[in-house]
């Protein structure tokens, strides 16, 4: 047993009501600006192996 879109539905619409769309927008771009952190640190540390 899944969740059911009726399900997944409901709980975004609590999200929304929680936090705000203003907030979560901001919230998305945080998240999505840390990702792009992570990997460009991922790739430097990459990048310092290989030249060992």
């Amino acid at each position: 047993m899944g969740i059911s879109f009726w399900q997944l539905a409901i709980v975004l619409l609590i999200v929304i009501l929680l936090f705000g769309s203003k907030r979560l927008k901001t919230l998305g771009s945080d998240v999505g600006s840390a990702i792009k952190g992570f990997r460009g640190a991922v790739a430097s540390d990459d990048e310092r192996e290989g030249k060992s």
